[in-house]
């Protein structure tokens, strides 16, 4: 068996070579041609180059397969690393002004470096941010004196005592703002102290400020071959003019059905995998053209007996234990997570998280304190995902992950400790699945009476529903039989209603006899009808008999407009 057996189908089969990547056919040859010109002489006018498109679509394999092609080394920055300024210049910035081992000095053609940035868009940043300069380190005086207060406490850590060496201290001032050469230093308790101190003066910066800046000036000045993947170009091109004039802009689009589906016939035939057929057509249609979407389902079938039990386990497939596993962490984790860590999580907007959290937090809190700050960090993060929708500024959502996990979690506790629990299933989210259908027939009514009526969806939602439910259920009771069964008869007719739009606006099943009754042919309509109260002056022609009715029908119609 293959050492490498073990690893994801995704992973297992990422191409080696740009002609095997799936689809994009066109993307593929303008990256070939970009690299191309790389290696005909001196840097081209562009010199890097933007893919851009939506995951799995092979952005990110067609870039490594580049670079096994032509032979390039690849330097790259994915999503988890940190990648702002300093760190950009550091290892970005090395690779694209040295040349490989294996160059030769003025040869056509010779090796290159490929700098590779994945999933440049989830970098924040504005034309004005740059890295914020180190924190100045603290003295160790100062260390010192914010860990133990007193200088008391300092010798008996160190046991330093009187008529000894090295001498105890006598005040804060005769504490060195540095170490030096001093007998003290190499005691074990101040060299653990020493230690700490000096990891505290330098903290790793693991954000991601100022680095759209960095990569910008990279583009401008880079002496190797450079790509940027991003979902969404925009988030470039809006930022700075050269991401729309200094790139190869290359557009990967979905891959198409037909390719997924050689895919996947290719890889069974060669995994030798037993899959039903119909099984392997599912995945095809719930891919979308993603690529890696596909070959993990596949991953998640192929291990499951030939049946109907594959077909059973795509038809219920959902993203619900993903957002379940996140959420329980983050609310017993005491740790920021990064939004580029929660998007390659969930691969879902900070929307869908949102309920999660919103819910659970009751469950998790451990009083009343600590729920009320852990929903203050919520409303935060909400106020971001409002503006992000209003304004369609969508580097908020970065902000927004940020705090309704780590935020949220930093709220609730302290310090890590296990989970207290499942996380639940949101009930808004439940109640709004359980009421889709109802939901869609309330709109298919609305619709229709809305093209009838020349008016708009919401209008007819808020103003001609309540009338027509007036109409329709009152109906259902014999004793209005005379009044508002008829105009609810016409109005099914005029509207085209049919039996399951008129059981939501009666609240009884399709079936029901209240709803036959609603429905019944116009031929039916003007037969005997059961006893109800009649006039007492009736007369024998049939215009006489329907005169009163039509005049009940619009005092009715009267009534409900003035309440």
């Amino acid at each position: 068996m293959p050492a490498d057996s073990a690893l994801p189908l995704a992973e297992r089969l990422r191409p080696r070579h740009l002609d095997e990547v799936v689809g994009n056919s066109g993307a593929r040859a303008q990256l070939r041609a970009w690299a191309q010109r790389w290696n005909e002489g001196p840097p081209p006018a562009q010199r890097a180059a933007l893919l851009s498109g939506p995951p799995g679509v092979g952005k990110t394999s067609a870039a490594l397969a580049l670079a096994l092609d032509l032979g390039w080394t690849l330097v790259e920055m994915n999503a988890s690393d940190a990648r702002n300024e300093r760190a950009i210049e550091q290892v970005a910035g090395r690779a694209s002004i040295t040349h490989t081992l294996t160059d030769g000095p003025g040869r056509s053609g010779s090796a290159h470096s490929l700098i590779l940035l994945d999933e440049a868009d989830s970098l924040s940043g504005r034309a004005t941010d740059s890295t914020r300069p180190p924190p100045t380190p603290p003295s160790l005086r100062e260390f010192l004196r914010g860990r133990y207060s007193t200088v008391d406490a300092l010798n008996r850590a160190w046991s330093l005592v009187p008529r000894a060496k090295p001498a105890p201290f006598e005040g804060w001032a005769d504490v060195p703002r540095s170490p030096g050469n001093h007998a003290w230093a190499r005691l074990p308790a101040a060299r653990r102290d020493l230690d700490d101190w000096r990891s505290a003066g330098r903290p790793r910066d693991v954000s991601d400020r100022g680095g759209l800046g960095a990569i910008a000036r990279l583009v401008r000045s880079t002496r190797q071959p450079l790509v940027l993947t991003v979902n969404d170009e925009r988030v470039l091109t809006r930022y700075s003019p050269v991401f729309r004039t200094a790139v190869a802009r290359i557009r990967f689009a979905p891959v198409t059905d037909r390719d997924i589906a050689a895919l996947i016939e290719s890889v069974v035939e060669r995994e030798r995998l037993d899959v039903l057929p119909k099984a392997a057509e599912a995945i095809v249609r719930r891919a979308h053209g993603d690529v890696r979407a596909a070959l993990n389902d596949l991953d998640a079938i192929a291990p499951l007996p030939r049946g109907p039990l594959q077909l059973s386990v795509l038809g219920t497939r959902d993203r619900t234990a993903e957002f379940e596993a996140l959420t329980e962490e983050a609310l017993s984790s005491a740790r920021y997570y990064r939004s580029v860590e929660v998007q390659d999580r969930l691969d879902a907007t900070p929307d869908d998280l949102f309920p999660w959290i919103e819910e659970n937090i009751p469950f998790f809190a451990p009083d009343p304190v600590h729920r009320t700050s852990a929903f203050d960090r919520l409303a935060s993060a909400e106020r971001a995902l409002g503006r992000a929708r209003r304004f369609r500024v969508w580097g908020l959502w970065s902000y927004a992950s940020e705090l309704m996990t780590g935020g949220v979690g930093l709220a609730i506790r302290d310090a890590p400790v296990a989970s207290s629990g499942r996380a639940q299933f949101p009930r808004f989210l439940g109640e709004m699945g359980r009421s889709r259908s109802a939901r869609a027939l309330r709109d298919s009514v609305m619709r229709k009476a809305g093209r009838r009526l020349h008016l708009s969806r919401a209008k007819s939602r808020d103003n001609l529903l309540p009338f027509l439910e007036e109409v329709f259920r009152p109906a259902t009771a014999r004793r209005a039989e005379s009044t508002s069964l008829p105009l609810a008869r016409r109005i099914s007719r005029e509207l085209e209603l049919t039996a399951e739009e008129v059981a939501y606006l009666v609240d009884a099943e399709p079936d029901s006899n209240a709803v036959r009754r609603i429905l019944e042919p116009e031929g039916e309509e003007s037969g005997p009808e059961p006893p109800v109260a009649e006039p007492s002056s009736g007369s024998p022609y049939e215009p006489a008999e329907r005169e009163p009715d039509r005049k009940g029908v619009q005092r009715q119609l009267s009534d409900f407009g003035a309440r």
